[in-house]
């Protein structure tokens, strides 16, 4: 695999970066999630996905929202993306980390950025009957996020 870049240009001096590549979960609620935890606080966005994780709040769906019910609260549809979530809090927890090592203060920073892309597709086959066999192809995500301090 290439190395992967960073999509957006950021200050080092006052902002931290993290990213995760090939992980195994899906790209549209990830996707959802980036969407809505863009601009967030720090410590705001991590208290979000852990009620997410314990399936006390849901995220709001914008655009991949077939199926998806009305949730409590003042979104339309919306779902528990229980996984997706988790690996996006690691996300969040590295670049925290990060921060933390640059010197920066973790409390004053805020997603300045947040992207995820689809990432390869592992391909593989499920047999069948009578010597056949059907695809069974797994997607991978890749996340990038950058913190940026608020000044």
């Amino acid at each position: 695999m290439g190395r992967l870049e960073y999509s957006v240009k950021a200050d080092p001096e006052t902002s931290s970066r993290a990213m995760a590549s090939e992980l195994h979960i899906s790209f549209k609620k990830t996707r959802e999630i980036c969407h809505f935890i863009q601009g967030m606080r720090l410590p705001q966005a991590q208290a979000y996905l852990n009620e997410v994780v314990a399936m006390k709040k849901a995220i709001p769906f914008k655009r991949h929202t077939d199926g998806a019910g009305h949730q409590k609260g003042e979104m339309a549809a919306g779902r528990y993306p229980v996984n997706a979530s988790a690996e996006v809090l690691k996300v969040l927890r590295n670049a925290e980390s990060n921060a933390e090592y640059k010197g920066l203060e973790p409390s004053r920073m805020f997603v300045k950025s947040i992207r995820a892309n689809r990432g390869r597709v592992i391909r593989g086959f499920r047999p069948r009957a009578r010597g056949r066999a059907s695809p069974k192809n797994t997607t991978t995500v890749n996340i990038e996020i950058i913190l940026s301090e608020v000044l």
